[in-house]
């Protein structure tokens, strides 16, 4: 299916409601809650509307009770079944009840309502024979203003699997991240000490943020960004906003903490007299074993120019992995142009051809190219010649695209890359 929006329940959603309750009504299907029930939750409490078209073709509507949310209906219509909406509407519920300090999301599903799927694939446990499903929401009500306070969030559930292509690395990070993190009690039996921090490095535009997120995403821990650029101007410095900053995410029982571009403040020391930054760099040093100290937490650091890092940052100790991200391959091109190539015209792109001419393309040069594309198709439907028709973007449009999107990544950075692989990789 096409792209589906979401939004909150507008009064006039109601017509909308009520056919997909006469729809789950008609497959055999008695819901939990009354019609009147689920009615009064859609104006006074949480609903989330899918659209597709404009059509509504998904409602999940919940109530909260003292720590617990209620679902009391969730619905999509036959046709957009199979794409993921019911997973979409759950996870942007849970987005809404969370700051209530609610601890799980619940709901009751009827025997006759196939819904099980969906529920197990959105996290929800199946609780007893009563198809009882629940799903813990990941922060607790005395740590959400310590959250607020640092800008922290939990991130989709769904990020992970909508990374294209980049298979040896999030098998890599599934391995070696998530699987001892996720199940502390397994690794411990093994022997492994899960990791407390690590570093990605690689060219620009190969990802490393959106790496970073997935995994806080596969994990539902919180994802707190710390920006530099912005501590520097607050009344403590750079240093103590560091400390500040540091000491208020240790409130957090789980959190993802990720610094982008850190060689700006753990670049190599030396000089004389010695810069402002270095003390910088001297307080990230200490900060660091301190955060490792406590579990249900990762440091993750990312960095374009790795060989600007201070040589002590580096050391074992500090950093459990030091994993390369880089641009992506045959395979991975592939699959990054298909999440971007329209479904209307799906068939008729030589995916081949793309896939050659972006040898040496990040993702976010492929992204860019495949939008230019597109808006060029787009321009040329409206404004072209007359009586041409309405098309989506062709090979020639993509080809076009690339041959004017200039790469990120130079041959001279990408030798450089493999070179930093050979001297400071540690996977």
């Amino acid at each position: 299916m096409s792209t589906v929006r979401l939004r909150d329940y507008q009064p006039s959603d109601m017509d909308a409601i009520l056919r997909l309750w006469d729809e789950v009504r008609h497959e055999g299907v008695e819901p939990v809650y009354a019609l009147a029930e689920v009615l009064a939750s859609c104006e006074k409490d949480h609903a989330v509307v899918a659209l597709h078209d404009e059509h509504v073709v998904g409602v999940a509507v919940a109530r909260a009770a003292h720590d617990q949310g209620w679902i009391v209906f969730l619905a999509v219509t036959a046709a957009a079944r199979g794409a993921g909406i019911a997973g979409s509407l759950l996870a942007a519920l849970e987005q809404r009840m969370a700051p209530q300090g609610l601890t799980r999301l619940s709901i009751l599903v009827p025997d006759a309502q196939q819904q099980h799927g969906a529920l197990t694939k959105a996290g929800f446990q199946d609780r007893a024979h009563l198809s009882y499903f629940e799903r813990e929401i990941p922060v607790k009500q005395r740590e959400l203003t310590a959250l607020r306070e640092l800008g922290g969030r939990i991130l989709p559930r769904d990020l992970w699997g909508s990374i294209a292509g980049m298979q040896a690395e999030k098998e890599l990070l599934e391995r070696r991240l998530v699987l001892p993190l996720a199940d502390p009690a397994l690794a411990e039996q093994f022997g492994v000490e899960p990791p407390r921090s690590i570093v990605l490095f690689g060219p620009p535009g190969t990802g490393k943020t959106t790496f970073a997120k997935a995994v806080a995403s596969r994990l539902q821990w919180p994802f707190v960004e710390v920006f530099p650029s912005r501590l520097a101007h607050g009344p403590q410095g750079l240093a103590g906003g560091l400390r500040e900053t540091f000491a208020t995410i240790a409130e957090l029982d789980h959190v993802i903490v990720f610094i982008d571009e850190v060689e700006e403040i753990a670049a190599q020391r030396g000089g004389e007299p010695p810069s402002a930054m270095q003390g910088v760099t001297n307080e990230l040093l200490k900060i660091i074993p301190a955060f490792r100290d406590a579990p249900g937490r990762l440091l993750i650091c990312a960095t374009n120019f790795i060989r600007a890092l201070d040589d002590a940052f580096l050391r074992h100790g500090r950093f459990d992995y030091v994993i390369p991200i880089g641009l992506p391959d045959a395979a991975a091109r592939a699959a990054i142009w298909s999440r971007y190539i329209p479904d209307s015209v799906e068939g008729e792109v030589d995916l081949a051809q793309l896939v050659a001419s972006s040898d040496g393309y990040s993702p976010a040069d492929i992204e860019f190219a495949a939008r230019s594309a597109s808006q060029a198709a787009l321009e040329q439907s409206v404004f072209g010649a007359p009586g041409a028709g309405i098309r989506g973007p062709s090979t020639d449009d993509y080809l076009t695209a690339i041959a004017r999107t200039r790469a990120t990544v130079s041959p001279e950075v990408a030798s450089e890359f493999r070179e930093d692989i050979a001297a400071l990789a540690r996977t």
